[in-house]
């Protein structure tokens, strides 16, 4: 049975053109890019043209991109290495929907070392109260963590007006971007983030690689200790074919942005319309307009998720009930609870998230299935009405 892969924001498909520019670096392309002979120097260029490829993304500096292995390698870099230079005077302030890279981050430090934390709650549409948001003390020891895009309901943090503000009463400013990047323009020349994370098997590059935005001027002690890699912030020999493929992806989906706002987003609003009209007890979770194009998040009242995504399973089609990172918990989604819904909508909650490899050809067979899902399951429990 073909497979309908409507779960983009767990992760993607490489891009064959991606791991067409991987292969030479599996094979003749096999150089240590710190080695002073020729073949490493080779090697060093590929590294850091794709670091130019990254920054050309994000509208940053290619001093300003440091490779990790993944988005939360970066979170934890960012969050850990601020809390690590300010010490006990540091102050984090994070929302309530946060991913777990973020949020157990910041509850760590808060646990271990005393650090003051603030989690700021959402409103029903998923969104930061902007009022009370400025209201809070803000001093160059604090360090403000928010998410770009939400990974589970696609809602927008306004995030320039965030950083704007921070900025301009001396804090801090990280963002794990994990899914904004690539499905969004973002320009850090006129953003005033101090740092970002991103992750390449979010934009049709490999697990396992990733990089940190950091801000010209904005210093971070190392985590790993080691060599001189990464301008002596991440020690160890770089992953080069992964480092390549992002790279690549980073390019190609600069070339895309249009089309993720344009052709994803029709796929998305289809689907979307579809099952809102058609599916009796659905609703849409979090904010309408402030949202990625690619994601939707809908619960159907009374049944369970997991029981919705066995029975799409059987049809072939993929799908999340929310972070990937969480599957297996019998809790409902933090962020659903956050966002107020109650536990017959949180438990319900299941999220469609699309790429540029998706076709109308499969969101019409979704279509076709779903209402008789939604049927099938609502006549089995014992809550629908």
């Amino acid at each position: 049975m073909q497979t309908i892969y409507l779960d983009n924001n767990a992760t993607t498909q490489v891009d064959p053109e991606v791991v067409e520019a991987m292969l030479p670096f599996f094979t003749e392309k096999y150089g240590n890019p710190s080695s002073i002979h020729r073949f490493g120097g080779l090697i060093r260029r590929h590294v850091e043209q794709a670091r130019e490829q990254v920054a050309g993304l994000i509208g940053a500096w290619p001093e300003e991109i440091y490779f990790t292995s993944c988005g939360s390698e970066s979170d934890n870099m960012a969050i850990q290495g601020f809390v690590k230079q300010h010490r006990i005077k540091s102050r984090l302030v994070t929302s309530a929907v946060e991913h777990p890279a973020v949020r157990n981050t910041c509850r760590r430090q808060k646990e271990e070392h005393g650090i003051a934390l603030e989690e700021l709650p959402v409103d029903a549409q998923g969104l930061i109260d902007l009022e009370h948001f400025k209201s809070l003390p803000i001093s160059p020891d604090t360090l403000v963590s928010l998410m770009w895009a939400n990974n589970e309901t696609g809602v927008l943090f306004p995030l320039e007006e965030i950083a704007e503000w921070v900025k301009s009463r001396g804090g801090s400013v990280h963002s794990d971007a994990v899914q904004a990047v690539g499905k969004m323009p973002i320009d850090m020349s006129t953003t005033p983030l101090d740092m970002l994370a991103l992750s390449g098997h979010k934009l049709h590059a490999p697990k396992g690689v990733g990089a940190l935005y950091l801000r010209k001027g904005v210093k971070l002690p190392a985590l790993l200790q080691g060599g001189h890699q990464e301008n002596g912030l991440r020690a160890g020999t770089e992953n080069v074919a992964y480092i390549v493929g992002l790279g690549k992806a980073c390019e190609l989906a600069k070339k895309r942005i249009d089309n993720e706002n344009n052709q994803v987003r029709k796929l998305r609003d289809k689907l979307e319309n579809a099952l809102l009209a058609s599916c009796k007890g659905a609703k849409l979770n979090g904010a309408k307009e402030l949202r990625l194009p690619n994601t939707t998040n809908i619960s159907f009242e009374a049944i369970e998720g997991e029981a919705i995504l066995l029975l799409l399973d059987e049809n072939g089609i993929a799908a999340s009930s929310g972070s990937a990172c969480t599957t297996g918990s019998l809790e409902p989604s933090h962020v659903m609870l956050a966002m107020g819904l109650s536990y017959t909508y949180a438990h319900s909650s299941t999220r469609f998230s699309m790429s540029i490899f998706n076709t109308e050809e499969e969101i019409d067979k979704v279509i076709e299935v779903m209402p008789g899902i939604v049927e099938r399951l609502r006549a089995l429990s014992p809550f629908a009405i």
